[in-house]
């Protein structure tokens, strides 16, 4: 669908449009707003949930006949989003429905490499690139089940954005005989923390001779950085 395509006339006359261009704009911009019609999808944020669709056949060179096209605006950006599909007999609905769901995988992708840095794998070894892929999984996996206890609109952040919050920061580790506790200083986000209870935790490490893990949420935390990722052990 992101092939290039190049104006020309086929049997029928009809002509193709090069997409995201100046003509294609123009062409869809052109259409009346009777041709438009608004559609209610299940797998986007509420904000987005009601796009306009426009639906449409249309013909490009190298392609034999016409091909269908959807232009679909409202769904936050500034130009159109085009689907072309040779599938005539699915609802727009339904082809944007399974657009949208295509794109949270590939934002989950964009993620794991963004963040976890998944294209960057220790090895050629099966063995290894297996166990990065694990560990990748298992991260991502973890910050959704953080974006999900602190909650407060923190659900549909992105990995990175929930690292910088809430993970990357200083604090002080202190360790004695029973206790394993994690002194957090005076930090913006802190109290989205506190609310969900991380305060109250208590969370025996059996591999630490079942030491029990503990938050604390002061203003008076040191500059020593003792621990980047306490919230992550």
């Amino acid at each position: 669908a992101a092939d290039e395509r190049q104006e020309a006339e086929d049997a029928g006359g009809a002509r193709g449009l090069e997409p995201f261009g100046p003509k294609l704009l123009e062409a869809i911009a052109a259409a009346p707003r009777s041709d438009w019609r608004r559609i209610t999808l299940h797998n986007v944020g509420r904000a987005y949930r009601h796009p306009h669709v426009l639906d449409q056949q249309v013909s490009f060179k190298g392609y034999p006949g016409s091909i269908r096209q959807l232009a679909v605006t409202e769904l936050g950006h500034d130009k159109p989003t085009l689907l072309l599909t040779n599938q005539t007999h699915e609802t727009p609905t339904r082809l944007v429905d399974r657009y949208a769901r295509r794109m949270l995988i590939e934002n989950a992708i964009a993620q794991a490499i963004d963040l976890f840095h998944m294209d960057a794998l220790s090895a050629a070894v099966p063995l290894k690139i297996d166990v990065d892929l694990q560990l990748t999984v298992m991260a991502a996996t973890l910050y959704r089940l953080l974006a999900d206890r602190i909650g407060q609109g923190h659900q549909h952040q992105a990995s990175r954005t929930l690292f910088r919050k809430f993970v990357h920061g200083s604090a002080d580790l202190v360790i004695d005989e029973r206790t394993i506790t994690v002194q957090f200083g005076r930090r913006a986000n802190n109290p989205f923390l506190v609310k969900q209870g991380f305060a109250e935790q208590q969370c025996p490490i059996p591999w630490l001779g079942n030491r029990e893990l503990r938050f604390t949420f002061g203003e008076n935390g040191s500059q020593n950085v003792t621990s980047k990722n306490a919230v992550g052990i």
